[in-house]
């Protein structure tokens, strides 16, 4: 399923398709069972039945809901007969919620559903998946009243937003990443073929050992871009495998990476660097060319890819005596 692989980022669309899920359950059983009530007006109905006449604001707190949504919901039950509105004897400037002799008479025949429904959840997620997931709401509604998540996401996107772009080197623990950005691009615009696949797989074999080496742009400990310098015979080398995670866009974090991959390899003494790329990819393009990389005539002699049209070679010198 698509959702749960956005984890934090859909956890309201998952709670959201879930509860959706218990009201259409509930509400199968009501009709089929012959009660008039739905699923929804159930918190309502309950705090009235158990503690009488109120007012909306003392509903919606105790539910949790807001002022408007249970004001909208009693109206529904005002329309279904279940529940009267009435003026506040000791303040007449507000009314008060009851419950009506009908809504009283259907919720005294309710008890059975409610028993089937409880027994019913337990037979479906099973008393130690019930017991899992009371606990979990518990939890996070606790949490959530003690650390309010606007705040916290708003803390976090003024931290993110102020933190300078970083470039760091391989390690084991960042490989994932190489490979999650780079099929970004690849599945997106083209496929993954093969070389790609090994080279993404085991950069350890297929970059590292063969004297190549892997830079990551990290943001606030966000890994969003990565590229590869690959050594393939002294002091000849290719810029590979340039991914920018495309929610981070115009950050520099590709600017960064092709100036760190180009500073290692003068600081290796190499003799020459060049790229495969599409003509498709014209902002990737345009940012190689103006980092000194020159356009070739023709695509290059035993290319490994199939998507590759395009042949630049690392020619800054060509660059500096164009701009004089």
């Amino acid at each position: 399923m698509y959702l749960p692989s956005l984890a934090q980022l859909a956890l309201g669309s998952r709670l959201k398709s879930l509860s959706d899920h218990f009201y259409a359950a509930v509400d199968e059983v009501y009709r089929t069972c012959g009660a008039g009530v739905e699923s929804r007006w159930f918190p309502v109905l309950s705090f009235l039945w158990e503690n009488g006449e109120t007012t909306v604001s003392d509903v919606a707190q105790a539910i949790g809901q807001t002022h408007s949504a249970v004001s909208q919901l009693a109206d529904k039950l005002v329309d279904a007969g279940l529940v009267c509105r009435k003026k506040d004897a000791q303040d007449g400037r507000r009314s008060l919620l009851a419950l009506t002799d009908k809504g009283r008479a259907d919720l005294s025949s309710l008890g059975p559903i409610w028993v089937a429904v409880r027994r019913g959840i337990v037979k479906s997620l099973g008393e130690e998946g019930l017991e899992a997931l009371l606990s979990a709401l518990a939890a996070t509604e606790n949490a959530l009243n003690e650390r309010p998540v606007v705040e916290a996401m708003l803390a976090e996107h003024a931290t993110l937003t102020s933190a300078a772009l970083e470039v760091v080197p391989y390690e084991p623990a960042l490989r994932e990443h190489f490979y999650r950005l780079n099929a970004q691009w690849l599945e997106r615009h083209f496929r993954i073929e093969d070389i790609d696949r090994d080279m993404l797989g085991d950069p350890e074999r297929y970059v590292l050992a063969p004297g190549g080496a892997i830079f990551f742009a990290r943001l606030a400990g966000e890994v969003i871009g990565t590229c590869a310098l690959l050594q393939e015979s002294p002091g000849v080398y290719e810029l590979s495998k340039m991914g920018v995670d495309e929610t981070f866009r115009g950050m520099g974090a590709g600017r960064c990476l092709l100036a760190a991959a180009i500073a290692e390899f003068e600081r290796r003494g190499g003799k020459r660097l060049f790229l495969e790329s599409n003509s498709r990819l014209k902002t990737a393009l345009r940012m190689y060319e103006q980092a000194g990389f020159v356009l070739q005539p023709s695509v290059r002699p035993g290319s490994h890819y199939e998507r590759a049209d395009v042949y630049m070679v690392y020619q800054p010198e060509r660059k500096r005596s164009a701009s004089a």
